[in-house]
C-alpha cells in the first residue's frame, strides 16, 4: 500500500486540470496521478513538465528511455522501470538490455549489448544519478556522441527528471499498475 491512498480513479475536479492529466494518459488516471492530484498545482505542473519531456525532445526516444529505465533500476522505482519497459521496447531496446539494467555498473561496460553512445549515456546516467557533479571529461565524450548541445541538455534533463519521479515513487511507495 502507498503511504499516502491514491485519490479515487474517477476524480472529477479540479476538471481543468484532471482533464489534462487525463488526456496525456489516453483518459485514465495511472497510480502516480492519483498521487500526485493530492496536489493539483504539483500535478498540473509535473504533467506539463512530462509531456514535454515524453513528446518534445529532440534527444533520441532510445537514449531517454535506456536513461529513464536504468534510473529505475539504480532508485529501486519499480513503478518506472515498469511503465518505461514498453517505451524502451518500442525505441529498439531489447529485454536482454533490460535485464542487464538490472546491474548498471556491469551495463555500462558491456559492449556486447550496449553501443558506445549508450554506454556513455548510461555512465552519465550512472554519475548523475550517485553524484549529482558530472567529470567534464565525461561531459564532454557524451557532448561528442550527441548531435548538439540541444540534446545534451535534454539528456542531463531527462535524467535529472526521472531522477525527481524516482524519488517522487520510492518515497511515497507508489504501486506499479
Amino acid at each position: 500500500m502507498p503511504n499516502v491512498p491514491y485519490v479515487p480513479a474517477n476524480l472529477c475536479e479540479p476538471a481543468d486540470i484532471v482533464a489534462a492529466v487525463r488526456s496525456r494518459r489516453g483518459g485514465e488516471l495511472l497510480h502516480l496521478d492519483r498521487m500526485l492530484l493530492h496536489s493539483p498545482p504539483f500535478a498540473l505542473g509535473w504533467n506539463a513538465l512530462l509531456g514535454a519531456v515524453r513528446t518534445q525532445l529532440t534527444l533520441s526516444p532510445r537514449l531517454r528511455e535506456l536513461a529513464i529505465c536504468a534510473i529505475g533500476a539504480l532508485n529501486e522505482a519499480a513503478y518506472e522501470t515498469q511503465q518505461h519497459a514498453g517505451p524502451f521496447r518500442d525505441s529498439g531496446g531489447t529485454d536482454q538490455q533490460l535485464e542487464a539494467l538490472k546491474n548498471c555498473d556491469r551495463a555500462a561496460a558491456d559492449a556486447s549489448l550496449f553501443d558506445h553512445k549508450e554506454r556513455a549515456v548510461l555512465q552519465l546516467t550512472l554519475t548523475i544519478t550517485r553524484s549529482v557533479r558530472v567529470p567534464a571529461e565525461l561531459l564532454a565524450r557524451v557532448r561528442a556522441l550527441l548531435d548538439n548541445d540541444r540534446q545534451l541538455v535534454e539528456l542531463v534533463g531527462v535524467i535529472a527528471t526521472y531522477n525527481m519521479v524516482s524519488r517522487f515513487l520510492v518515497a511515497l511507495d507508489v504501486e506499479p499498475e
